[in-house]
């Protein structure tokens, strides 16, 4: 338990944060599913509006440190190449 005033207050900031990182977590993720689910079907015009929606979403959740950039660009690349494999 935090004795001092100010870990009592970094207590309740971490709260705070915690709850709004879980929410855009939690987006992040549901915007990638819809492209997976579009990739899946094989529904490619889906798939790349879904994209378009999914790949700010990630870079944003990578700008405010949710994810790690690297791992950002990567769900964009490995998601553009399934998408890209549709085409054939």
């Amino acid at each position: 338990m935090a004795n001092t005033t100010s870990a009592k207050k970094a207590t309740r900031k971490i709260a705070r944060r915690t709850a709004v990182n879980k929410s855009r977590r939690t987006q992040m993720r549901g915007s990638v599913r819809t492209v997976e689910e579009a990739i899946a079907t094989g529904d490619r015009a889906a798939a790349v509006k879904a994209l378009a929606d999914a790949e700010p979403a990630l870079m944003r959740a990578a700008q405010r440190n949710i994810i790690h950039k690297n791992n950002a660009s990567r769900k964009v690349s490995r998601l553009t190449a399934q998408i890209a494999k549709l085409a054939k």
